[in-house]
């Protein structure tokens, strides 16, 4: 929500659809001031040039072309505020509801300052959130190429080759497979498409790597096992800022990660997750759960000991609840991550920066020396001095830690 220092005199309200709105309007004392007008989003710049005043106080639904419609309106008027339908109960749980009414009802409980608006994040996160969007829908167009791909070998119990059968070089092997002309066709499509994904994803990727060279916050969570570069960016497009925040338990509350709780009286129960959040980032936070409790001590410590008393899928849920925890305090207090082992850490940094690539890094900058940088911020790893690779690899020699007092 945005306000201006004048007081609203007319609360209006906004039902919006894909191309029109319905706007009605009521004074403090509910009398109808407004409407019901029915506006094309075609014509609303010049309703709003027309019909809006600065002393004109605002209430949106969230939707697909809110921010859009909000950043149209600001100009226009003293305050907009935006609401998320679920917490609208007048609205979504209604026998009776049409777009008169729920404009009118919008425009009421905005009057009567019982409307809690959201938090309207600005361009720069709702752009992130967009890119890490479409990639999620590029990944899924792709799985389901693949799954109708694999759909064809299974239907002429044919075996693949070893490796990635997906891989370009592989499209030869598939264009040679004996197919009548209609599964030709359905299996060239999916080829087609298997390559479309791909491009969006690199394009996209290309663009997201671009935007964590230049954000601090990408190595503070990605030091954190379990999270790499675009699980990082899922999470901080989510999040937005730490500081709207005030505890980890506040963000718990909007990850959905926190157990439902009833107590009245002398009844007092738990149960499962809210999910009363944004899925994104719970998606992500139980994806790097399932990473940490498979490759860190600490996590596979925390698996096993609460697999056999809650089960595998409650535990990672908790252990993705405590990486939650963790990323509170490793954003909003800038303090490394508790359980952080240096040559773990250490590695993980080497790979992110192979993952950023040499465009992104310093000019000049070797993968030594970047991962002694991010170490010296994250103030871990003074004593590092080389970082073990492989068995068959020498380890990679690390500069000194400017962490370190250099003896005389």
């Amino acid at each position: 929500m945005t306000s201006k220092e004048l007081s609203p005199k007319r609360f209006i309200g906004l039902d919006i659809h894909k191309h029109y709105l319905l706007a009605f309007g009521v004074d403090a004392d509910l009398n109808r001031v407004l409407g019901p007008q029915r506006i094309r989003l075609l014509n609303l710049k010049r309703w709003m040039n027309k019909t809006l005043r600065p002393d004109d106080a605002v209430a949106i639904e969230m939707t697909t072309n809110t921010w859009q419609i909000y950043e149209d309106l600001l100009p226009h008027v003293g305050s907009v505020t935006v609401v998320h339908p679920p917490h609208v109960a007048l609205i979504t749980r209604s026998w009776v509801m049409n777009d008169r009414i729920a404009s009118a009802t919008l425009a009421r409980l905005l009057a009567k300052g019982l409307l809690a608006g959201i938090w309207v994040p600005p361009r720069e996160v709702r752009e992130l959130r967009s890119l890490i969007a479409q990639r999620s829908k590029m990944t899924r167009l792709s799985t389901q190429a693949k799954n109708r791909l694999h759909a064809i070998l299974h239907s002429h119990h044919i075996r693949p080759p070893a490796g990635d059968i997906f891989h370009p070089k592989q499209h030869e092997w598939w264009l040679g497979l004996d197919l009548d002309p209609a599964e030709e066709t359905i299996l060239l499509s999916n080829l087609e498409t298997l390559t479309f994904a791909r491009q969006q994803i690199e394009r996209i990727e290309t663009t997201l790597k671009a935007l964590a060279a230049q954000d601090g916050r990408v190595i503070r969570l990605v030091h954190l096992p379990g999270i790499n570069l675009i699980n990082a960016l899922t999470i901080l497009g989510a999040i937005g800022t730490i500081e709207r925040f005030p505890s980890p338990k506040h963000l718990v509350g909007y990850s959905g990660l926190g157990g439902r709780i009833h107590i009245s009286g002398k009844t007092n129960r738990t149960g499962r997750i809210t999910k009363a959040g944004r899925r994104d980032l719970r998606a992500a936070l139980v994806q790097a759960a399932q990473t940490a409790a498979s490759t860190h001590p600490h996590w596979k410590a925390e698996l096993a000991r609460l697999k056999p008393r809650i089960g595998r899928n409650k535990a990672i849920v908790a252990i993705a609840r405590k990486l939650l925890i963790a990323i509170w305090y490793v954003l909003s207090k800038e303090v490394p991550d508790r359980f952080a082992k240096p040559e773990i850490v250490a590695r993980k940094l080497m790979q992110y920066t192979y993952v950023l690539g040499k465009a992104n890094r310093p000019a000049g900058q070797s993968t030594a020396q970047f991962v002694r940088q991010q170490l010296d911020a994250l103030g871990i790893g003074a004593d590092l001095t080389e970082i073990p690779w492989g068995t068959k690899k020498p380890p990679l020699p690390l500069p000194p830690s400017r962490l370190r007092p250099s003896r005389k």
